[in-house]
């Protein structure tokens, strides 16, 4: 592997011709003060898969991989040298030398990302020469839908080792929706005794008249979570968890019917949703419905490290406040404007709520509707406007627009898509995504904290066609999320795409049911039944996805 073949390319990369170290069992491995997570993850996952003991090593020693900390670099920044001796990771903090070990196992190849040795005993040859790179952003994440199809935590495990090789830093976990609710609440049982499970799923689009007439659900117990949470700490990745209010809330509701609105309707009847789309039962605004929710979130924020907490606020329709009696009684009470005020109201209480505790809320950008919390976070969804306006009003904004990093939406409008959703993004769209509006200004510009891309899994229903739909896109949108490109049309895609040859062995290696780049595999089209057609079952958006 060359210096030249890196996903995401680093900011400066020079080879010198003619060096080279070679890595065999007498390597050694030395580790400074601060960078035990990286010489642990070497041991565990570099040296498992090459066969490589790693004794460890004194500082200065010839045949070794050194690792330490440098003060002089950003914390997520890294240098990384190979010469004849061996190898130097230096990193800003203890998160750079871990990016730098990553950097490194790609200059190993593809057999440093199996799980046992194919050559025991061999010696593994690197390029001499050095690298020094850093992120563009601190916030460089995926969100993964688990309510709709619920995802086993083995599966979440392995996507946290995805994220982590492809320099990802924030796993934004999707726990709770109208379809399940998927996290152990102790002093709330029965949100999981009967909230995490439906009767039978919609297959397809919602439109579509296929059912998959079978009970579907799960949950992660608290032990699983911190489980979770502790193996992204370990990869240097942060867990937001996601709890949505106050729509998205049918599965909650099944699970307590006091939540909705029972002047308006009969919530003891109310089942967890089996269907997609947006429910419209939500939460009831009352002062029991926010007793309970700061139930759940004390026990989320000791799950949780995480600064950042989700609580959705999108997609929550307002038919309901307006019929009922008592919504519009607490709109007067409060003295909100109408059932935009009624939402803010929300959103508020619990941007305080966590103020209190030393966390900081984020949601998504219908969080702006009635007024922005004082201290919120936007997730921009359904376009760049949302982030633009939280931006220009002083609030900090994570830019993940539906019409470009949605990586639900399809690939290609060939006929052998498999269920088509959306706009087709390709790979090349997704590299030539920029997070930063233009009419930012810099001091604007500074309130992007970062990107991610979002996985909404209504028609992914296992771990394959989760990775159909990622990958490979999620190597073009890490590229944008870590380096510092050019303008969008100035991008050299044929550059990224030889770059991907490489990395497609890689993602061979670690089992990644990727789209192969002339389209899918027979496993993967998943015809319709006879008389239907994909598109019968999805719900494609022809033409180009508008840039709003």
């Amino acid at each position: 592997m060359t210096l030249d073949q890196l996903i995401p390319a680093p900011a400066h990369a020079e080879a010198v011709p003619g060096s080279s170290f070679t890595a065999g069992p007498a390597t050694t491995l030395w580790a400074g003060p601060g960078t035990e997570s990286t010489e642990r993850w070497l041991r565990a996952t570099l040296g498992a898969a090459l066969g490589l003991p790693l004794p460890p090593g004194a500082e200065g020693a010839a045949d070794s991989v050194a690792l330490l900390i440098d003060a002089s670099l950003e914390p997520e920044a890294y240098r990384l040298a190979i010469d004849e001796t061996g190898v130097e990771i230096r990193g800003g903090a203890a998160a750079g030398v871990f990016w730098g070990a990553q950097t490194l196992r790609q200059l190993f190849g593809p057999d440093a990302f199996r799980r046992a040795p194919l050559r025991p005993g061999a010696r593994h040859s690197l390029p001499g020469g050095a690298i020094e790179d850093a992120p563009r952003f601190g916030w460089r994440g995926m969100m993964l839908d688990v309510s709709r199809h619920f995802m086993p935590k083995e599966g979440v495990l392995r996507y946290l080792d995805l994220l982590a090789a492809h320099k990802l830093n924030v796993f934004h976990f999707h726990l709770t929706d109208d379809q399940g609710w998927r996290v152990e609440i102790k002093r709330h049982p029965k949100l999981t005794e009967a909230g995490s499970w439906r009767a039978r799923s919609k297959w397809g689009h919602r439109r579509s008249p296929l059912w998959e007439e079978r009970p579907h659900g799960g949950f992660y117990t608290q032990d699983d979570i911190r489980e979770i949470v502790a193996y992204a700490e370990s990869l240097h990745i942060t867990v937001v968890p996601e709890i949505d209010i106050p729509g998205h809330s049918q599965a909650a509701i099944s699970a307590y019917p006091h939540l909705g609105n029972t002047d308006v309707v009969d919530t003891g009847a109310l089942t967890v949703w089996d269907t997609w789309g947006v429910s419209k039962n939500v939460l009831a605004p009352t002062e029991d419905v926010l007793r309970f929710y700061e139930g759940v979130f004390e026990e989320v924020l000791d799950l949780f490290p995480s600064t950042f907490v989700h609580v959705g606020g999108d997609e929550c329709p307002k038919d309901q406040w307006k019929a009922s009696a008592a919504a519009q009684a607490r709109i007067k009470e409060l003295g909100v404007d109408g059932e935009d005020g009624l939402q803010s109201w929300f959103i508020r209480h619990f941007d305080q709520w966590l103020a209190a505790r030393g966390r900081r809320l984020i949601g998504w950008d219908e969080i702006l509707e009635g007024g922005l919390a004082e201290g919120a976070t936007v997730s921009s969804w359904r376009g760049y406007r949302g982030g633009i306006a939280a931006a220009k009003s002083g609030h900090d904004v994570i830019m993940c627009p539906e019409q470009h990093v949605y990586l639900d939406h399809r690939q290609d409008g060939g006929p052998d898509e498999p269920m088509p959703i959306g706009f087709v993004r390709t790979l090349e769209d997704v590299y030539r995504f920029e997070p930063v509006p233009a009419e930012l200004t810099e001091e604007e510009a500074a309130r992007v904290l970062g990107t991610q891309a979002n996985v909404w899994t209504e028609v992914m229903e296992h771990q394959q066609r989760v990775d159909y739909q990622v990958f490979p896109r999620l190597a073009a949108f890490c590229e944008v999320a870590w380096r510092r490109l050019p303008a969008p049309a100035a991008r050299d895609f044929a550059d990224f795409e030889r770059r991907m040859t490489a990395h497609y062995a890689r993602l061979d290696a670690l089992g990644v049911d990727y789209r192969p780049p002339n389209g899918p595999l027979p496993h993967q089209r998943r015809p319709a039944p006879e008389g239907l057609t994909n598109s019968d079952l999805g719900r494609p958006i022809e033409g180009p996805p508008p840039n709003v």
